[in-house]
């Protein structure tokens, strides 16, 4: 009897063996079958002005989270010019607000960055509009839920309320059930964080760039393991 017992318990432990030898298996085929699939990092310049220094920072962006991984792909999205009202839960959702947000609800985006410029430390009214309309997307089954964000700020000195903006759009971000990372190594802070000096030139602010960089790639690389 005791040998009986053996011998089944053996044969039970060997089939539980090679069961999650198979798991195993099919959990490594998964990974990398998710590792080959195309991802896409968007990001909304969130400034009334079209192509000045926050595109231009976001550009920065895409351009690190494009160097993470070789299945990455960005697009830009700018709201200059787009008719998103202040947010009135009683109208209907603007028609420029449905397309950005189209965009944002592919399920191939896994990374989202958010860049607005600051005024008196603080987002744009652009910037606001855009995340109060935002509420659809919650309504809707939480659509940018698990998806990484980022924020990038442009202010006008050094000190100009970048982080004070960043963290008002974080936080409603996390209303979003959103992954928020910062800029990571070597800066790792909140943010990008970029000046612009009143030449709408941000090349010669060093460190506001690497900071870019360092958010681009940051949120490329998180969404990647999370897909």
């Amino acid at each position: 009897m005791a040998s009986t017992v053996s011998r089944r318990g053996f044969l039970g432990a060997a089939g539980a063996a090679v069961a999650a030898g198979g798991a195993a298996q099919a959990q490594e085929a998964g990974a990398a079958e998710a590792k080959d699939r195309p991802i896409k990092i968007v990001a909304v310049a969130c400034s009334p002005r079209r192509g000045k220094t926050t595109a231009q920072g976001l550009q920065i962006c895409l351009e690190a989270a494009r160097e993470a991984g070789p299945n990455i792909e960005t697009e830009l999205v700018e709201l200059a010019g787009l008719a998103i009202p202040i947010f009135d839960p009683a109208a209907p959702v603007p028609a420029d607000f449905e397309k950005v947000a189209a965009v944002l609800r592919d399920p191939k985006v896994r990374g989202i960055i958010i860049g607005t410029p600051v005024y008196f430390g603080s987002m744009s009214s652009l910037c606001k509009a855009f995340l109060d309309h935002c509420m659809a997307l919650r309504k809707a089954g939480f659509a940018l839920s698990g998806k990484v964000a980022g924020v990038l700020a442009v202010g006008g000195a050094r000190n100009g309320g970048q982080e004070l903006a960043i963290e008002g759009v974080q936080a409603a971000l996390m209303c979003q059930e959103m992954v928020i990372v910062g800029d990571g190594r070597p800066t790792a802070h909140t943010g990008a964080t970029l000046v612009n000096p009143g030449t709408d030139d941000i090349s010669g602010d060093e460190f506001g760039v690497q900071t870019a960089k360092n958010l681009g790639r940051h949120v490329a690389e998180v969404a990647l393991r999370l897909a």
